[in-house]
């Protein structure tokens, strides 16, 4: 027996490590390629104002890196100490990603991370370059397999359930890897991190221009920042639109979280720009909508249906009463894996099978076969997740996403007129705008996470059923004791970046002297 506050607590442990790491992972992914781009403007033109930039940034690099694997490596260990059912069901499949994640992190990407702090003295230009290059490729292969780990929750591809293990095992490799939600959430996660440095670089730049220090290296570096944040941010918003397609094929009960739709409506549906969701009446109690847009965005047409919540729970209904079928067929093959009857009654009905798992939530003693119509209306609700929170979400990055792309249109023009540092008021903005790709990122996990609810793994296994089994006082004890470890880290990555940008760049060189000035 599961008991429901073990669930929200393993819940909320999860969410506070993960929303903890996920500050330090897009500055990691994109910081990376900013210096490979700075390091390739070094060795093509031999000017040592651009080595200075790489080896600054660098070092803010390498404190975010170093957090960033401090606090992944926790993450990772909760997946066997507080989702053991999960890791035993899925393990066939889930484990090979995280493990090829494993060994891009600790092997490649941290070998590479020492040869580039190391090696600036030792290796020639060219060595250290590809050495930079090589850096940046193994944080983003290192992305590559925890998002396609991820995919496979989302959408899960390549995998097929044995009755006779009780397991999902590997099936495909080449689908669980290249299923279109891991591809595009990749990209769209790998980008968004690009942004994210591309913020942080101009607005620390910002920072030097305002009190007139390191001028010529905060120029050069707002300059390159803004021009990749500008290519960067409009890529994000496409992509982002990409994966909102894909995702409505895939996942439409996080789409109608998303898109706030409670009720079917006749195409063509309208875009709910603000709305407030009511969660027990299952309608939205004031929304300003944009006629037609959801329609075109999900469907690209004015004529194809937009699902909606209420057709999803009616969908979720039949789905639930196939799946006790499944469930009580499968309880037949293990008292009998000879039974052939129930065997072929759980062929005609496996493909509803984490329908079945999902009311036993509900029913008497989490025995799916002992679920009554309550059961089955209150485990069909729960098809949809928290609408409040993933339309929100959903919002809260999209306008931040329009916001940086706005900033950085205005970044690249006052860049190229070659006048930023005279434009106070906009520095002072570009400081500012340091928080707003990590609140974005935050955002666009919540939609992805809390979107996937009530499932850990989508139509297959629902989150009650894969935590383990411990005692609330002990969730209570760790999740204070994570919470407060990563606060300490979080502390300490603000202290020791606060510290370096203060200190600001060691300049070499008369030619940066006479620059700066």
């Amino acid at each position: 027996m599961i008991d429901p506050m073990v669930v929200e607590l393993s819940r909320w442990q999860f969410a506070a490590t993960a929303l903890y790491h996920f500050l330090f992972v897009p500055l990691t992914l994109g910081l990376s390629f900013l210096l490979a781009a700075m390091e390739t403007v070094y060795v093509t033109t031999g000017r040592t104002i651009y080595r200075d930039m790489a080896q600054f940034w660098g070092k803010l690099f390498l404190i975010n890196f170093a957090l960033g694997v401090a606090t992944g490596l926790t993450m990772e260990f909760q997946f066997g100490t507080n989702w053991s059912f999960y890791s035993s069901f899925v393990g066939d499949i889930f484990g090979a990603p995280l493990a090829i994640e494993g060994l891009m992190a600790f092997f490649m990407e941290s070998t590479f991370v020492g040869l580039m702090v190391f090696g600036w003295a030792r290796l020639s230009k060219a060595q250290h370059l590809a050495v930079t290059y090589l850096v940046a490729l193994a944080s983003n292969l290192s992305a590559v397999w925890i998002l396609v780990a991820n995919g496979f929750m989302q959408d899960p591809q390549g995998a097929l359930f044995n009755p006779d293990t009780m397991r999902m095992e590997l099936a495909s490799f080449g689908e669980l890897i290249f299923s279109h939600d891991a591809q595009s959430k990749f990209v769209h996660t790998s980008i968004a991190g690009f942004v994210t440095a591309a913020v942080f670089v101009c607005g620390v730049s910002a920072y030097y221009m305002l009190r007139g220090r390191h001028l010529a290296i905060a120029k050069r570096s707002f300059r390159m920042a803004a021009l990749f944040g500008v290519l960067s941010s409009a890529g994000v918003i496409t992509l982002g639109d990409a994966l909102g397609f894909v995702g409505a094929h895939a996942h439409p009960s996080k789409l109608v979280a998303m898109e706030g739709l409670w009720e079917y409506e006749e195409p063509p549906v309208g875009f709910n720009v603000i709305a407030i969701p009511n969660e027990e009446e299952m309608q939205n109690d004031y929304a300003l909508r944009i006629p037609y847009l959801t329609s075109l965005l999900v469907t690209r047409s004015l004529h194809d249906p937009v699902p909606s919540a209420d057709t999803l729970i009616e969908r979720a209904d039949e789905r639930i009463r196939s799946g006790i079928e499944a469930v009580t067929a499968l309880k037949a093959l293990q008292d009998d894996p000879d039974d052939t009857e129930a065997r072929a009654r759980f062929e005609a009905h496996q493909d509803d099978l984490g329908y079945g798992f999902l009311v036993g939530f509900y029913a008497q003693d989490q025995d799916p076969a002992l679920a009554t119509e309550a059961d089955i209306q209150r485990a069909a609700r729960d098809a949809i997740p928290n609408m409040a929170i993933v339309f929100w979400s959903f919002r809260v990055m999209v306008v931040s996403g329009l916001l940086m792309l706005a900033f950085f249109t205005l970044a690249v023009i006052f860049t190229l007129r070659n006048d930023v540092h005279r434009q106070r008021a906009f520095l002072r903005f570009s400081l500012l705008m340091i928080p707003v790709p990590f609140i974005a990122c935050e955002a666009g996990w919540l939609v992805a996470e809390v979107g996937r609810q009530p499932w850990t793994v989508y139509e297959v296994l629902p989150t009650w059923m894969s935590v383990s089994t411990h005692s609330v006082n002990h969730l209570i004890f760790s999740l204070a004791g994570f919470v407060l470890l990563y606060s300490i880290f979080i502390a300490i990555e603000m202290y020791l970046m606060v510290k370096f940008i203060r200190q600001g760049p060691t300049e070499h060189g008369h030619a940066t002297a006479v620059a700066a000035k």
